[in-house]
């Protein structure tokens, strides 16, 4: 096979993106561009890499496969390009990606953590929603993603090898209220009771639902704001606005006006928090990171 590393790339990227063009927005390219990559690369392998599905482009067997060697060789290009420029020794690099919610409450912390126990360690973060994640990780765009799910927590993907998954911590959920007004000195509140509030809630779709309104309202929610950014829903809380649904883990961040309240008259709401990777064999600094967040969790 006659290959080139910027096909390599190509295949990358759209196997993290799920289109061609949102790989080749990525990537600077024009989609006929993408495609003829995407062309040329099947050509060469002699087989079809990519299934062309409404929903989306998904790697096939062969295109997996391909992608897996496409890892080790990108890999020893970027050390390589490291080595020549002078920037490789002493840092070891680690790519991490985490959901929103578990971003707000472990990151700073765990590199906190990280800083004191592995200087030498050199992590880069990003947000995005559960699939672009995994995605992301299949790809080897990132070396870790921290993801949240819901009981009674299904596979993320069905592509082979299996991502290698490690729970981290359970967290209960519980709704954030403004201090003063209805529920004033409460710690608790009845789910009946919040049938008629006001929800601050976050953008979600089929795919990727995302926190706001209590998974167990006994009604249609009245939504009064829609923001994703945490900081934009809290600080509506603290200002009489309506609530919200948080981790409990968002306790001690919360800011001054907002208060914690526990459902009573439903079954609890539970997250669990997990660190997803490519199988194998990790290496010790993927096994660091994984561990300075399990430690602050």
């Amino acid at each position: 096979m006659d290959i080139s590393s910027t096909g390599l790339r190509v295949l990358r990227q759209i196997a993290e993106s799920g289109s061609f063009t949102a790989a080749a927005s990525r990537l600077g390219y024009t989609q006929s561009a993408v495609s003829r990559q995407a062309a040329a690369l099947e050509r060469s392998a002699g087989t079809t890499l990519f299934e062309r599905r409404p929903d989306g482009v998904r790697l096939t067997p062969a295109g997996q496969t391909l992608l897996r060697h496409a890892h080790t060789v990108l890999a020893s290009l970027a050390a390589a390009e490291r080595e020549l420029t002078g920037t490789g020794p002493g840092t070891e690099p680690v790519r991490l990606g985490m959901v929103i919610s578990a971003g707000v409450a472990m990151l700073p912390a765990a590199l906190a953590h990280l800083a004191a126990t592995d200087p030498h360690i050199t992590v880069t973060t990003s947000e995005g929603t559960t699939p672009t994640l995994v995605r992301a990780v299949r790809a080897g765009t990132l070396d870790l993603a921290v993801l949240t799910s819901r009981p009674p927590h299904r596979t993320f993907d069905n592509d082979s090898p299996r991502l290698h998954i490690e729970t981290v911590t359970d967290t209960e959920l519980a709704v954030a209220a403004p201090s003063a007004g209805q529920f004033a000195g409460r710690t608790t509140v009845h789910v009946d009771e919040l049938a008629d509030a006001a929800w601050i809630a976050a953008p979600s779709s089929s795919s990727e639902p995302l926190l706001g309104v209590w998974p167990g309202l006994p009604a249609r929610p009245r939504i009064a704001h829609r923001a994703r950014d945490w900081l934009t829903k809290l600080h509506l809380v603290a200002g009489g606005f309506g609530v919200t649904t948080v981790p409990s883990r968002f306790s001690p961040l919360l800011p001054p006006g907002v208060s914690l309240l526990r459902v009573e008259g439903a079954p609890p709401e539970t997250r669990r928090v997990l660190v997803a990777r490519l199988p194998g064999r990790p290496t010790p600094a993927i096994t660091a990171v994984t561990r300075a967040i399990s430690s602050t969790a």
